[in-house]
């Protein structure tokens, strides 16, 4: 039987919500409408409701200064950049966060991207061609894993965080570059990698490694400098997103100054894309600033105590997560 394209997608979802509505594991995705709030309490269908379901960690979404922040730039630039990077997007509030990020993190150059998403497609497509290896943690984030498998690179994934298999699938042969890739913490087993031994590991088989730190950055390490930093490891490629930590959204792809040269030519995400708003640059500076500062340190001391309590109540009570 013949089916069109139509009837194709009606399929995969009814399917999608069989599976569903035979579980109960929530296979359907589904969007809520909030009518307010995006911080503690959010407001929907004239309720409201405790919010358990951010990834806003450390609470900056609604922070006053990072607000003010973006309120202030939107009056001097617009709310939007107006263009890619490569043509009038770039403003001298990019330009600024970049700076701020590498110094921040220690490395030469920061990239910024509208998304993390965005971020690792254009890493890894731009930088791993026919003949090269990637070697992806199983529990890698999907961006991560459809780059890989898009990208004409040889994809092996290695079981989450065991270190020995990666072993064996960067000792054989490979003909061209061999890439690592790694998320820093997991956000779905809230478990983080063995990074310096990844890395050792890595470098012994002559290969570069990526880190992923999306749900580290902001929340651990010296100052909120993340999960590689906690751990002494500095990758030749790490993302950081802003959608986490920081409290707003975005990424950016920390390296060497000629990785940063090769990707602003060839990484089609970056060259493609609209920049994000200078305003939204601004205000990812000022959550740079409260993150660093001791109030920073306050809050992330609050979200460790916050994690310890909620693992109690947890283990106290039985119930399995």
């Amino acid at each position: 039987m013949i089916i069109t394209t139509r009837q194709h997608y009606e399929l995969a979802t009814t399917r999608r919500r069989c599976a569903d509505g035979a579980s109960g594991d929530g296979y359907v995705a589904r969007r809520y409408v909030v009518s307010q709030g995006a911080g503690r309490w959010l407001v929907a269908n004239g309720r409201q409701y405790l919010n358990f379901s951010s990834n806003d960690y450390l609470g900056l979404s609604q922070h006053p200064q990072i607000i003010r922040a973006w309120q202030q730039a939107a009056t001097r630039f617009g709310v939007g950049s107006g263009g890619s990077g490569h043509i009038s997007g770039y403003s001298v509030a990019h330009q600024a966060l970049e700076e701020e990020l590498a110094q921040w993190l220690g490395y030469p150059r920061a990239l910024l991207f509208i998304s993390g998403f965005a971020a690792n497609q254009a890493v890894i497509t731009a930088l791993m061609k026919k003949n090269d290896r990637i070697v992806a943690d199983r529990l890698s984030h999907a961006s991560l894993l459809e780059a890989a498998n898009q990208s004409p690179a040889q994809l092996r994934r290695f079981i989450h965080n065991d270190t020995r298999h990666l072993s064996r699938l960067l000792q054989s042969p490979c003909l061209g570059q061999k890439l690592v890739v790694t998320e820093g913490m997991y956000s779905m087993d809230g478990d983080s990698a063995p990074l310096a031994e990844i890395q050792h590991i890595a470098h012994k088989h002559h290969a570069w490694l990526l880190v992923d730190d999306a749900h580290g950055i902001g929340v651990t390490g010296d100052e909120g400098r993340g999960t590689c930093w906690q751990q002494g490891v500095k990758p030749e490629l790490l993302v950081v997103t802003f959608g986490k930590g920081f409290g707003v959204s975005g990424a950016a792809v920390l390296c060497s100054e000629s990785v940063a040269d090769y990707l602003l030519q060839f990484a089609r995400h970056l060259v493609y894309s609209t920049s994000m708003p200078p305003a939204q640059a601004q205000a990812l500076s000022a959550s740079l600033a409260v993150i660093r500062s001791d109030e920073g340190c306050e809050r992330r001391e609050k979200l460790a105590a916050l994690v310890q309590r909620f693992r109690a109540g947890v283990n106290a009570s039985r119930l399995r997560y």
